[in-house]
């Protein structure tokens, strides 16, 4: 990177934002400033900038740009909830598309970089494990406010990249992010009987490897659509087995169910997963396996209080 390199992120309180700004402190020449709606959640407040934005808001989008002139923004917020964005359409337009719009516009006039997160959730999962250049064809309205978004970014921003990612998984400072790992954790530490999907397939991928690749497109100022995710394609039963036999736990409360049976509202892809050789090649991404992530996050449980120490 250059001297003086400024990196904005958009929704540093979320679980990817946080191992954002947390891998950028401490870099030579580097001015990091997190962004997220309302107050900074986390727990260390040096080595950084934080600024409240609500990036639906395109006066504030324009103000903390014109403030801050980043070189780079890596763009994290949005609306994930696959099933909540059944029922909040407009929110998820206006989180995911109208959003992605105003920063695209701010990037623009500033020469920034745009690092774009986008989903696996754009595709059927009639052909998975994919590569960049397969069709999308989402299944949920909240991956077609996803490819939606894509689709601005790749019309009207100047310089781009955008990575799309599979199930996210770790630990933020409060542990009050959920995911398949802290959920799977959480309720049979609480002796309560979970469902597991045995028919959706997908690549988990460690938060902390994935902030890495975000931060390596926006230093490399890389170009195009990169598929970041870790390798193993498994269902999601089978991730719950191994988070219940990796923390020692009751595997005799997972009850394996179908799609059909769960019945979510939004419709899901059966089998996803990455082909992630163009990230490898050209961001360095190296995933750590599945077991590998959850030795993190098992230290960062510890370290939070969440689980006792040994």
């Amino acid at each position: 990177m250059s001297n003086s390199t400024t990196i904005l992120i958009t929704g540093s309180n979320g679980l990817l934002g946080q191992k954002i700004v947390y891998g950028l402190i401490g870099r030579d020449n580097i001015r990091c400033v997190a962004s997220s709606r309302g107050e900074n959640r986390l727990m260390r407040k040096d080595g950084y900038e934080y600024v409240s934005l609500d990036i639906t808001d395109p006066d504030q989008v324009r103000s903390v740009m014109e403030r801050y002139r980043p070189d780079a923004v890596i763009h994290t917020a949005a609306l994930t909830n696959v099933d909540a964005c059944e029922s909040r359409r407009e929110e998820a337009v206006l989180m995911n598309v109208t959003a992605t719009e105003y920063l695209v516009h701010a990037c623009n006039e500033h020469g920034s970089h745009l690092v774009h997160l986008s989903t696996d959730f754009v595709f059927d999962g009639a052909n998975g494990p994919y590569i960049e250049s397969d069709q999308p064809n989402p299944l949920s309205h909240y991956a077609a406010t996803k490819l939606e978004s894509e689709r601005v970014v790749m019309a009207t921003a100047r310089s781009w990249a955008i990575l799309r990612t599979i199930i996210i998984y770790g630990v933020v400072d409060d542990n009050s992010r959920s995911n398949v790992v802290l959920w799977t954790l959480n309720s049979l530490k609480a002796g309560k009987a979970i469902n597991a999907i045995n028919d959706q397939f997908r690549s988990p991928t460690l938060a902390e490897d994935l902030a890495d690749a975000c931060i390596e497109a926006a230093a490399r100022r890389a170009n195009g659509i990169y598929h970041v995710s870790g390798r193993e394609l498994m269902c999601i039963l089978d991730m719950v087995k191994i988070v219940a036999d990796y923390f020692q736990l009751d595997a005799s409360l997972i009850r394996s169910v179908s799609s059909d049976e769960l019945n979510q509202p939004a419709r899901r892809p059966p089998v996803t997963g990455f082909i992630i050789g163009k990230a490898e090649r050209e961001l360095g991404f190296r995933p750590r396996s599945f077991l590998e992530g959850l030795e993190v996050v098992k230290k960062q449980l510890i370290m939070v209080g969440a689980l006792p120490g040994e």
